[in-house]
């Protein structure tokens, strides 16, 4: 049985549903951010760096799609995008932080410092933000290659990522009100 629509559910029911929703993004997002700290990346050693990056970015994208999908089947698909982005966005950054920590282990000079988990996650989200307050920098070549990849696709995420998520959400509404999709501007 499908719940109703938003709009026909009470004021309390509807902070209710929008409070659940943003708790299982928060918890989304702390599990991510947990797997991160505690899974140990000594396998990875083995991979080549961009071996590492094609199937992070494989992983990205099928867990991306299945987001979008869910959006548009879900009872509320503003509510799950919420959730679709608070495991999205954190994969993303997490990837990159993770790459940044291998790159900074299996060769120290490729950063201007050592780099632990948190360092890299910092690096990562600076970089992300655009903030670059200098502190960490990018010293080698590969390591600014990928630096300068995740700043395009920092690019691409924020502006055709955020308009897939919007027009899934928009996708889905559509759809359980019993609408044909409207066509993309």
């Amino acid at each position: 049985m499908s719940e109703p629509p938003i709009e026909r559910l009470s004021r309390a029911q509807r902070r209710r549903l929008v409070a659940w929703g943003l708790l299982r993004a928060l918890i989304a997002a702390v599990i991510l951010v947990t797997l991160y700290f505690v899974i140990p990346l000594d396998w990875i050693d083995g991979l080549s760096v961009a071996l590492a990056l094609l199937v992070a970015a494989a992983i990205l994208i099928g867990v991306s799609v299945w987001q979008v999908l869910a959006i548009i089947r879900a009872g509320e698909p503003g509510i799950r995008a919420i959730e679709a982005l608070a495991v999205i966005a954190p994969l993303y950054l997490l990837v990159f932080a993770a790459t940044y920590f291998l790159m900074a282990h299996n060769d120290p000079a490729s950063f201007s410092a050592e780099l632990g988990r948190m360092d890299a996650l910092y690096f990562t989200v600076t970089v992300f933000a655009t903030v670059g307050f200098g502190d960490i920098t990018a010293v080698g070549e590969s390591a600014r290659v990928i630096v300068t990849v995740q700043m395009v696709l920092n690019l691409i995420l924020l502006g055709a990522g955020v308009r897939l998520l919007t027009m899934a959400v928009k996708h889905g509404r559509s759809e359980k009100a019993g609408e044909p999709p409207a066509a993309a501007e």
